[in-house]
C-alpha cells in the first residue's frame, strides 16, 4: 500500500469532493446491547481460580468492576440520524481483559448512555456529518466533568461519525479514510488471523479447510491448565496443531502460526529471559515449516518491565538463530505506548486493540506509524466487540493496510472470518465497479 503521490488524484477522490456536500446530524439514538464475548478477570484466573468447565471459574473476582470472574460483555450502540433520514451507527465496546496493563476499567453502559444523550448530543446535533477526521479527533479529546470520556465511548462514537461521513458523501468508509488521510486503499483483502479455541479441534479443522491465512490465536491463560509448569501442555498442543495442518490442509497450504500466551511463559519460567528464549525457539522448531508469531509470552508489571524483558528475549532469540517474532499486546494500548515501545527498540510486531485506542482516528494513526517504521501490525481488537465494529475495522484495514487482521467478534472463528472477508470483498467490489463506471 502506498501513499498517493502528487498528481495522482484517482477518479473516486474527485467524486468524493464533488459529493461531499453538507449533511447535518439531527438526532442521536442509543441502546444497550450485547458484545460478541465476555469479560474475564485475568488476575483472578492467574491467582489460582478453579476452572468450572471450559469457560467459567469458581472463586471471587479481584479486578474492580467485576462481580464474577467471567461475565457477559455489554455494548452501547450509537445511532446518528441525518437530515435525509439515513442513520449512521457505531458500537461502544471494550476488550475481554479490562482493567489490567494500563487499560481502563470496565464501563457501565447506563453511564455511557447518560453522557451520549446529554453533553455529547448537545455538542454534536446540528453539525455537518460529511467530514469524519476533524469531528472524531475533537470528540476523542472530549471531557465530561474534567475527565476524558471512556475509550469505549470514543471508539463507538468515531465509528458512527465515520459511517455518517460515508453515508453523506455516498461512498464507502474505506474511501472516506483514504481521502481524508491521503492514502491509496488496498486492492485486495488483508490476511486474517482466524481464532480457534484451544480445545475445539473441529473449529481448528474448519479454519484449516478455509485456508485461514494465520491461525489459531487461541488463548493460553493459565500455566497450570493451558501451558504446563515446564511448557509441556503447550508443546503437546503445538505438536497436534502442526500435525493437523499437514493432515487436513491442502499440499500448498502454508499458514502463519500465531499463539497468544497472556504472559504465561513469564510466570512458568520466573521471567528468566534465557529460559524463555530457548523455549520460544523450541516452539519455532516445532512449528516448522510454518512461520511462528508468539504474542505476550510475558506481561510486565509496568511498561518499562515489558520493554526490558522483551528486549532480552528478542536478543536471546537472535543469538539462537531463531526467526520467531514476538508480538506485543498489553502495554501497547495507545498510540503513545506504541511510539514508546518503538523508541525502546522492542516493537517488531504489535497487536492493535481498537477499543483500547479509543477513536478510530487513533487506530488509523497507529497503522500509519507502524507502516512508516517497519512494524508489522495486526489490526485486531477483541472478541468482545460486535459485528458492526468489526465491519468498520475492515474499512480501516483496507484504507490503511496492515500485516493482518484478527477475527472478531466472538471466539467462534467462522463468524468473525465470514464478517471480515465478506465486508472487505463487498467493499472492494463496490470500489472496482465505480472505477469501471468512470466515477
Amino acid at each position: 500500500m502506498a501513499v498517493v503521490q502528487e498528481g495522482e488524484e484517482p477518479a473516486w477522490r474527485e467524486r468524493a469532493t464533488r459529493l461531499g456536500q453538507s449533511m447535518k446530524i439531527v438526532d442521536i439514538i442509543t441502546s444497550i446491547g450485547l458484545s460478541g464475548s465476555v469479560y474475564k478477570d485475568l488476575p483472578a484466573i492467574k491467582a489460582g481460580a478453579i476452572p468450572d468447565g471450559p469457560l467459567l471459574y469458581k472463586g471471587e473476582p479481584v479486578t474492580p468492576g467485576f462481580t464474577k470472574i467471567v461475565q457477559p460483555g455489554r455494548t452501547v450502540s450509537i445511532q446518528l440520524v441525518l437530515e435525509d433520514g439515513t442513520v449512521a451507527c457505531g458500537d461502544c465496546a471494550e476488550v475481554i481483559l479490562v482493567g489490567i496493563a494500563g487499560r481502563e476499567p470496565m464501563f457501565v453502559p447506563e453511564k455511557l448512555v447518560e453522557i451520549i444523550e446529554g453533553p455529547i448530543a448537545k455538542a454534536l446535533v446540528g453539525r455537518d456529518a460529511s467530514r469524519f477526521r476533524s469531528a472524531a479527533e475533537e470528540f476523542d479529546r472530549f471531557e465530561v466533568s474534567g475527565k476524558r470520556i471512556h475509550p469505549a465511548l470514543r471508539y463507538g462514537l468515531s465509528q458512527a461519525l465515520l459511517d455518517a461521513a460515508a453515508l453523506s458523501r455516498r461512498m464507502t468508509a474505506t474511501e472516506v479514510i483514504a481521502d481524508e488521510y491521503g492514502l491509496t486503499p488496498r486492492d485486495s483483502r488483508l490476511p486474517i488471523l482466524a481464532g480457534a479455541l484451544r480445545l475445539d479441534w473441529a473449529q481448528h479443522d474448519r479454519m484449516i479447510l478455509k485456508r485461514a491465512d494465520v491461525l489459531p490465536h487461541t488463548p493460553f491463560l493459565s500455566v497450570r491448565d493451558h501451558v504446563g509448569e515446564k511448557g509441556e501442555l503447550l508443546v503437546d498442543y503445538m505438536t497436534r496443531l502442526i500435525g493437523r495442518i499437514g493432515d487436513v490442509g491442502e499440499p500448498d497450504y502454508r499458514p502463519t502460526i500465531h499463539i497468544d500466551l497472556y504472559g504465561t511463559l513469564g510466570e512458568a519460567f520466573s521471567n528468566d529471559t534465557n529460559v524463555i528464549s530457548e523455549f520460544v525457539a523450541r516452539l519455532g522448531e516445532l512449528a516448522s515449516p510454518y512461520r511462528l508469531l508468539v504474542e505476550s509470552p510475558v506481561i510486565g508489571r509496568t511498561q518499562q518491565e515489558q520493554i526490558d524483558i522483551y528486549g532480552a528475549v528478542q536478543a536471546g532469540l537472535k543469538a539462537l538463530g531463531s526467526n520467531v517474532r514476538l508480538v506485543i499486546d498489553e502495554w501497547a494500548n495507545t498510540l503513545d505506548d506504541i511510539k514508546a515501545l518503538h523508541a525502546a527498540g522492542v516493537l517488531t510486531n504489535v497487536q492493535l486493540k481498537t477499543p483500547d485506542l479509543g477513536s478510530v482516528t487513533n487506530t488509523i494513526e497507529a497503522l500509519n506509524f507502524c507502516r512508516a517504521n517497519g512494524i508489522d501490525a495486526c489490526l485486531g481488537g477483541s472478541a468482545n466487540e460486535t459485528d458492526l465494529s468489526a465491519r468498520i475495522t475492515a474499512h480501516v484495514g483496507l484504507a490503511c493496510g496492515a500485516a493482518m487482521m484478527s477475527t472478531k467478534p466472538g471466539q467462534g472463528g467462522d463468524e468473525g472470518w465470514m464478517i471480515l472477508v465478506n465486508e472487505m470483498e463487498r467493499t472492494l467490489a463496490r470500489i472496482r465497479a465505480r472505477r469501471r463506471a468512470g466515477g
